[in-house]
């Protein structure tokens, strides 16, 4: 059923907005997206294209603080290192910046042999011929020409019709012909700039006749750079479009379709990833999307959704927080903490149903890999909440679970056997959290590992002030019954003395002393497991209509649990 903007269900009590919606177009009224039997809803991502990152020219003109050429030879060579094939390197015309850097790039040596630079060029002749002298001395090169071709940028930027933009665009691309050295490899792309607002026919008149001019094949082929300057429409559009010239453009196997998406509408990697399902090749982006306005694509989460889904993204991420952290040293721009895989907090739970799903995923994790005789690190991963293994681009287990006042059982159980290798039973659990949600709802802040364990020793294992009991010296030795008989000093009110137990085991013996002493206690649960070298016991016990754990180290497990017993009695006493 179709309705009006006014017509609403009566689930929804959502009414007419204040703001002058009705001053902006549809993006169908704007440009004609020819429909086709459209195949790329039906593909799958299978392989990563060519990356090619544009930081140091389109992302750097986007900065406050433009890069000098040590900010730019820093990120020049994290992206080399990173595995980028073919990069950006400026806009040499543009400032005397941007020139020095592309020479230095051409006389020191700093492009290995499988790296290709690509600059960037307006068509006008003074501006090529500046942009060629940049290059000089390079072995091979991307020369990079653009011009507007939108109806709107050419009525209201450029003052041009077809016919004249069609023009600028021949005679520029000669020129382009006519400078390139015969002695290096100059290959030559163009962007049609707001290409996602134009006629299609126009557009692809403009590709094909620069795939002819510039006598493309491929061995030499020619890239199409086909950019979403500013976002106009929801991503199936534009890969529409992509399809389209995908289908229609000439010499095909000349031409290396490109895209270049930016991210006004905030579905920049949406619009990337369903272009190539559509026949795009090449991807121009940013390492974390900067760029002007809301930035150019992302190409650290395009790399990294498709190594989510088992496709090898050919770029090194391994180790994110290096990569992040020269982009902020480069851009001066802070890499926001829950930027996806990047963010210092995106491997990081804190809701307690998030952190006991992950706490058990790990787990399961370490035990299948166990089981197949693999490490971890190669085992399948299936872990809740992380689509990735942290470790895979460098982060430690540690970052993974935090607890503040929203954590939970699962959570506060982790961080304590990550930092302290205490493994709480599972009924312990809920107790334990509860005195950490106290803690952190009090001070309002997170809980370090750190902190989790001093609570816990504080809570369960330190013995020292005032205490209702008190162990001094004590042995367990066999009874002629064939159980054990207890014998020890207990300090109760402060005065000592002298208590003796019998039992089937040194902690039922232990709990007959105690019930000597004036204290009935009916322990309900025991566990223990090594830890530091000694061992670490936890007790579940009722002690006067209370039930409560306690825990205890000691160098055996009956003494720890013998501690334990006695870690619950004296929080009975003070509760």
């Amino acid at each position: 059923m179709t309705t009006t903007p006014y017509e609403r269900p009566l689930w929804n009590p959502q009414r007419p907005s204040p703001m002058p919606f009705h001053r902006y177009r549809p993006f169908d009224e704007r440009v004609d997206v020819p429909v086709t039997d459209r195949s790329w809803p039906s593909g799958r991502l299978r392989q990563a294209p060519l990356w090619v990152p544009v930081d140091l020219r389109d992302g750097n003109q986007a900065l406050a603080e433009p890069m000098d050429t040590p900010r730019k030879r820093r990120f020049f060579d994290l992206l080399v290192a990173t595995g980028f094939k073919e990069i950006e390197v400026g806009y040499p015309s543009a400032s005397r910046t941007d020139f020095d850097f592309v020479r230095h790039l051409a006389t020191s040596g700093a492009v290995p042999d499988d790296v290709t630079p690509v600059v960037f060029t307006p068509a006008r002749r003074d501006l090529i011929d500046r942009t060629f002298d940049a290059i000089a001395g390079l072995p091979r090169a991307v020369v990079h020409l653009y011009v507007a071709t939108s109806p709107v940028w050419r009525d209201v930027v450029l003052g041009r019709g077809r016919d004249e933009v069609r023009r600028t665009v021949r005679e520029a691309a000669e020129h382009m012909a006519r400078r390139a050295d015969p002695a290096a490899c100059v290959r030559f792309q163009f962007s049609p700039e707001t290409f996602n607002l134009t006629e299609p026919d126009f557009v692809l008149e403009l590709c094909d006749g620069l795939t002819e001019l510039w006598d493309a094949s491929p061995d030499r082929p020619v890239t199409h750079n086909l950019p979403a300057t500013v976002e106009i429409a929801t991503p199936n559009v534009y890969a529409d479009q992509i399809e389209y010239m995908h289908r229609h453009l000439a010499r095909r196997d000349s031409v290396i379709l490109s895209v270049h998406p930016h991210n006004d509408r905030g579905t920049g990697v949406a619009c990337a990833e369903l272009a190539v399902l559509a026949g795009a090749q090449r991807v121009e982006g940013c390492l974390f999307g900067n760029g002007e306005r809301t930035g150019n694509v992302d190409l650290v989460t395009l790399a990294l959704n498709l190594y989510a889904q088992g496709v090898d993204p050919m770029v090194d991420l391994s180790d994110i927080d290096t990569v992040r952290d020269t982009v902020e040293h480069c851009n001066r721009l802070p890499v926001h903490v829950r930027h996806p895989y990047a963010g210092e907090l995106v491997y990081t739970a804190f809701s307690g149903t998030h952190q006991d799903a992950i706490s058990k995923g790990l787990a399961r994790h370490a035990r299948a890999a166990a089981e197949a005789g693999v490490p971890e690190g190669q085992a399948p991963w299936a872990v809740p909440y992380l689509p990735i293994d942290p470790a895979d681009v460098g982060r430690s287990y540690e970052a993974v679970i935090r607890v503040n006042s929203q954590s939970g059982k699962g959570g506060v159980a982790y961080l304590l056997r990550t930092h302290a290798g205490y493994d709480l039973p599972p009924r312990m659990r809920p107790e334990f959290a509860r005195l950490v949600q106290e803690a952190t709802d009090d001070s309002g802040r997170e809980a370090t590992g750190k902190e989790l364990h001093e609570l816990f020793r504080t809570t369960y294992l330190d013995d020292g002030g005032d205490t209702a009991v008190r162990l001094a010296a004590w042995s367990a030795q066999p009874d002629p019954s064939g159980g054990r008989r207890f014998v020890g000093t207990l300090e109760t009110g402060g005065r000592p003395g002298d208590q003796e137990g019998t039992g089937e085991d040194t902690l039922a013996a232990f709990v007959d002393a105690l019930a000597g002493a004036g204290f009935a206690v009916d322990v309900l649960e025991t566990s223990a497991h090594p830890v530091d070298g000694g061992c670490v016991a936890y007790a579940e016990c009722r002690v006067g209509g209370r039930t409560l754990w306690g825990a205890g180290e000691g160098r055996s497990a009956p003494e720890a649990t013998v501690r334990a017993v006695l870690s619950a009695v004296n929080r009975a006493a003070v509760r």
